[in-house]
């Protein structure tokens, strides 16, 4: 991920570098490995400055860096390197984990600068600084919404744009996440016997995130729960439409054992890898 970052990195930092290569000699040839002092980023123009951050970033001094960046909003706030650097201090946050900062510096940003060159890259950015706080399945995943939310947003807003596609591609991981949550919750109200609130956990994943990789179980586990209520019909819908969509699963070989081991007839035109019912017939 950090990798792909670096690269769009010359999306809102290299188109300026014609500009930085000149402002790099006026930083009084200071060994950019040390940190200058405060009164000494006073006394530079706000490209050195700027230019100074960008060197540091390149790196990978990510704290000094926000402190170059921040100090070309503080002490030259009109200049035209001040928005730029403000987009740049919230990456620097982004590098160092600090996630909160680098959202806050982006809600900024986004609300002051709406038209700037790079708001896609400060949405995406921002999009990406919730979805790297996603947690496990098996943890609250209101943030994991949150992240799906942001994401969603860069799509609408700059759909053909490389950000959207990548943005997509994230999401459906989100949905992984959320669709697993869904499965611990099934489970555990499965292994309890508390069928009903089961089969509403299970049927999400299939109406909701059919399209992760947990779809297959879910319908096998609906599959398990109607035979435990005597519901055979329905059994054989579920069984039917996993057979029809993952006729190699193992989870639909399962499913095809249980309804034949509960004496449910299933004609040789539905055994496992044979099955052509549609998706929508399932409820």
């Amino acid at each position: 991920m950090r990798t792909r970052l670096n690269r769009t990195l010359r999306l809102s930092l290299l188109l300026a570098a014609p500009l930085l290569a000149g402002a790099c000699s006026a930083w009084d040839g200071k060994d950019a490995s040390l940190r200058p002092s405060s009164a000494a980023m006073a006394n530079q123009s706000p490209e050195a400055i700027y230019a100074a951050g960008i060197d540091a970033l390149r790196q990978e001094r990510y704290q000094q860096a926000g402190e170059m960046f921040d100090s070309v909003e503080r002490e030259h706030p009109y200049s035209t390197w001040a928005t730029s650097a403000k987009l740049m201090s919230a990456y620097s946050d982004y590098m160092r984990n600090r996630y909160t900062e680098a959202i806050g510096g982006l809600d900024r940003f986004i609300q002051l600068h709406p038209a700037h060159r790079d708001i896609a890259y400060a949405y995406y950015l921002r999009a990406l600084s919730y979805y790297e706080q996603i947690v496990d399945a098996e943890r609250d995943q209101r943030g994991t919404e949150t992240a799906l939310a942001q994401l969603q947003d860069v799509v609408n807003r700059f759909p053909d744009s490389a950000y959207a596609r990548d943005a997509r591609l994230k999401m459906d991981l989100a949905r992984d996440h959320l669709a697993g949550r869904e499965m611990n919750i099934g489970r555990f109200y499965q292994a309890r016997g508390l069928y009903s609130a089961a089969i509403g956990r299970f049927r999400r994943v299939v109406d909701d995130y059919q399209t992760t990789n947990h779809t297959p179980e879910a319908l096998h586990r609906l599959t398990e729960i109607y035979l435990a209520l005597g519901l055979t019909e329905e059994a054989k819908r579920s069984a039917s439409v996993l057979g029809h969509n993952y006729p190699g699963s193992s989870w639909y070989q399962d499913s095809y054992a249980l309804l034949v081991e509960g004496g449910v007839p299933v004609p040789a035109s539905e055994r496992p890898g044979f099955l052509s019912r549609a998706w929508n017939s399932v409820f």
